[in-house]
C-alpha cells in the first residue's frame, strides 16, 4: 500500500492552520468536496456533496459509480473543500489574491451498512437542508440498495486560511490606486415550486429557513 502523503504546507506556510476546530468549521459549511483518486493509473477528481459527521467525512453516491466502488475498496483518496470568501484587491495584479479557507483530508474510505448507513444518509440530508429528514418519507429498500455511503476518517489533513490585507510594496502604496478587500458570501434565492407541485402544498419549514 502507498505511504500517506505528508500534510505540512510548504508554499505560503504562514497561512497554515493546525486548529482542528477551524477545520471542523470549514467542513461544516462546505457543501461540495472534490474527491481525488487514481483510476486506471489516471488522476480523477470528482465533485460531490460531503458532510462532516463527528470525526469522519461522509460521501454518498450510486452503487453503479466506478469511482465510488473503488473507494469502497479502500483505494487511497484525498478530499478537498474550499470556501471562497473575498477578493483581495491590491494595487497591482501581482499582489492581488483571495480570501479563502481550504482543506485537504487524506485517507481511505469504508462503506457503511445497515443502521449506520441510514443514519449517515440522514446526516447528509440535514446538512444540505437542515430539518428536511423530518419532512420526507424514509428511503425504501430499493433506494438503499442503489446507494453507497462511504466514511473517511478525519485523521490526516491540512488547512490553509487566507484572510489578510493586500501586501503592496511601498512604491505601490504611495500610488493613487485603490486597495482593499471585497467580501463574498453565498445566499439563497426565493424558492421556486416544481411544475407538478399539487395546489395547496406549502413551502416547508426547512426551505422557509433558507429563503431570504
Amino acid at each position: 500500500m502507498p505511504t500517506m502523503p505528508r500534510t505540512a504546507i510548504t508554499r505560503l506556510g504562514d497561512l497554515a492552520a493546525n486548529d482542528r476546530a477551524a477545520l471542523d468549521r470549514l467542513l461544516d459549511t462546505a457543501r461540495v468536496g472534490h474527491v481525488g483518486l487514481l483510476d486506471g493509473g489516471w488522476p480523477v477528481v470528482i465533485p460531490t456533496a460531503v458532510a462532516r459527521d463527528g470525526d469522519a467525512l461522509l460521501v454518498h453516491g450510486s452503487t453503479g459509480s466506478g469511482w465510488m466502488r473503488s473507494l469502497a475498496g479502500e483505494t487511497p483518496v484525498c478530499v478537498t473543500v474550499t470556501s471562497l470568501e473575498g477578493l483581495v484587491v491590491a494595487r497591482s495584479a501581482f499582489e492581488s489574491s483571495m480570501h479563502y479557507r481550504s482543506a485537504v483530508v487524506f485517507g481511505r474510505c469504508t462503506s457503511l451498512e445497515g443502521d449506520a448507513k441510514l443514519r449517515a444518509l440522514d446526516v447528509l440530508t440535514d446538512v444540505l437542508l437542515p430539518g428536511r429528514v423530518a419532512e420526507v418519507r424514509r428511503p425504501d429498500a430499493k433506494e438503499l440498495a442503489a446507494t453507497l455511503v462511504l466514511t473517511l476518517p478525519i485523521e490526516r489533513w491540512s488547512l490553509k486560511v487566507s484572510d489578510g490585507w493586500p501586501e503592496d510594496p511601498d512604491d505601490d502604496v504611495a500610488s493613487s490606486a485603490w486597495a482593499g478587500v471585497v467580501p463574498m458570501t453565498v445566499t439563497y434565492g426565493a424558492p421556486r415550486p416544481a411544475p407538478d407541485l399539487r395546489d395547496g402544498v406549502a413551502v416547508p419549514p426547512s426551505v422557509v429557513a433558507l429563503a431570504p
